[in-house]
């Protein structure tokens, strides 16, 4: 094996649920009842209803729940549809650091694999946190992104070793099946550039069906690469043409420095770079209701014009995947309506000409001090003004959620009732949130599974 996998799989097969402080364990809990909101949100959209019905025609000698469903099919069609599931909304977690994207939809491998294995609920909160662990910090070191590779090129990692860790791999199969989960899965990033497709939201499902799969193969034996990461020909001399070098991690360090709590959780159901000026529109929103519009001008950091400035498909969606990935679609959208849900993704809404009226007002620009600010501080500045010359402004550097403006427990658990409130009853509400706050104490994932059927 080479260094990097080395270092993978021997943290992978190391941690223990001992090494997580409470601290820890209950951000892992937050973020499973900020994950689990997010796929009931999505339960009935065409694509996770594409996803379940193809998952629900396969039977497996090792049958995993599909969320929502007492279905099963095997571990990783499950992983792949609860994955869709999750990622529908666009409103689970995100970790940028500036490299990164949503280690949440890593969570379905541990959901997927926790059942076959009948794993306890400590054993699902230790994968989780270790899926995130890797995802993170390999972030840290590499913006995939910037070389045209999508998020998946790492989750893929994760839920692997979530998966692996829940099937009990020792340090060799593990190396073997991240290995395995690498050399045939380099997702590109056409899957978030220009008129964005279904696939935006199943991309990052199918790197967790992948990653089962792999840790699958690994258990029978199957070998891979020895040197997936710094060989010739590896990730890094294919998707960077440098090498990498990722510094060593593991148990000497605090248990309160797992990147877990570093990550951000959405307020809004769009990308993470329309959180703030979507807050800061809604704040505007009561001052400017009924005004003459002259026009909007946006300013924050260069991640999050870029997208507006070099794709025209951001300022006309014709989709639901391009209309949550556009900041002047949510800006107008919340100075329209005064809100921002699931609503606002339908397709009455999508192509209302008065959205478009509104949004030939605006303008976008960098400002360099908020670019140098980024990732610490999301910022942006919103100034509207009117036909009569008043003028509106806002400023924020943290969209709530942000970990310097963060959600409390019940702003987390509110934020679940929201978006399962149009599939699940309030009573049922209760059970999932009992069953996730007492995770840790579950003997197995069943009764998780069971207060979650729609």
């Amino acid at each position: 094996m080479d260094q990097t996998t080395e270092l993978l799989s021997a943290f992978a097969c190391d941690l223990d649920y001992e090494d997580l402080s409470p601290k820890v364990v209950h951000q892992v809990k937050r973020t499973v009842v900020d994950t689990l909101g997010c796929a009931v949100g999505g339960f009935h959209s065409e694509p996770a209803t594409i996803a379940r019905t193809l998952a629900g025609a396969v039977t497996s000698s090792a049958p995993s729940r599909m969320l929502g469903t007492q279905q099963y099919s095997s571990p990783d069609l499950a992983g792949f549809a609860n994955g869709v599931m999750v990622r529908f909304l666009d409103c689970n977690d995100s970790y940028f650091s500036p490299g990164g994207g949503h280690p949440s939809d890593m969570i379905p491998a541990a959901l997927a694999m926790g059942g076959p294995t009948g794993s306890d609920g400590r054993s699902v909160i230790t994968a989780i946190a270790l899926a995130y662990e890797v995802f993170c910090r390999l972030s840290d070191e590499v913006v995939i992104g910037d070389s045209g590779w999508d998020q998946g090129t790492f989750s893929i990692i994760g839920a692997t070793c979530a998966a692996g860790k829940l099937m009990g791999l020792n340090r060799k199969q593990m190396g073997h099946a991240i290995s395995l989960a690498i050399a045939p899965s380099l997702p590109l990033g056409v899957t978030r550039t220009g008129e964005l497709s279904m696939w935006k939201g199943c991309a990052t499902a199918t790197a967790t069906r992948a990653g089962i799969f792999a840790a699958q193969l690994a258990q029978q034996g199957m070998t891979g690469p020895n040197e997936p990461f710094e060989g010739r020909r590896g990730l890094w001399e294919q998707a960077l043409g440098n090498s990498v070098q990722i510094p060593s991690f593991g148990k000497s360090r605090s248990s309160d420095d797992f990147r877990i709590l570093k990550t951000t959780f959405k307020a809004y159901p769009a990308q993470i770079h329309t959180q703030c000026p979507t807050g800061i529109a809604l704040e505007l929103y009561p001052q400017i209701s009924g005004a003459d519009i002259e026009s909007v001008l946006i300013q924050s950091y260069l991640s999050a014009v870029s997208s507006p400035a070099t794709e025209p498909e951001k300022w006309d969606p014709k989709t639901r995947e391009t209309a949550d990935h556009s900041i002047p679609y949510l800006v107008a959208s919340a100075l329209q309506d005064g809100r921002v849900n699931a609503s606002t993704f339908n397709e009455e809404r999508i192509h209302d000409p008065a959205l478009r009226t509104l949004i030939a007002k605006f303008t976008m620009e960098e400002v360099p001090d908020f670019t140098q600010r980024y990732p610490e501080e999301y910022n942006c500045r919103i100034v509207i003004t009117d036909k009569s010359g008043n003028v509106y402004e806002a400023h924020a550097p943290y969209h709530k959620g942000h970990r310097s403006n963060p959600m409390d427990d019940g702003e987390v658990e509110a934020k679940f009732r929201g978006l399962a409130a149009d599939v699940v009853a309030e009573a049922q509400c209760d059970r999932v949130l009992e069953q996730v706050w007492s995770l840790d104490e579950s003997p197995n994932l069943g009764s998780l599974f069971d207060s979650m059927v729609v």
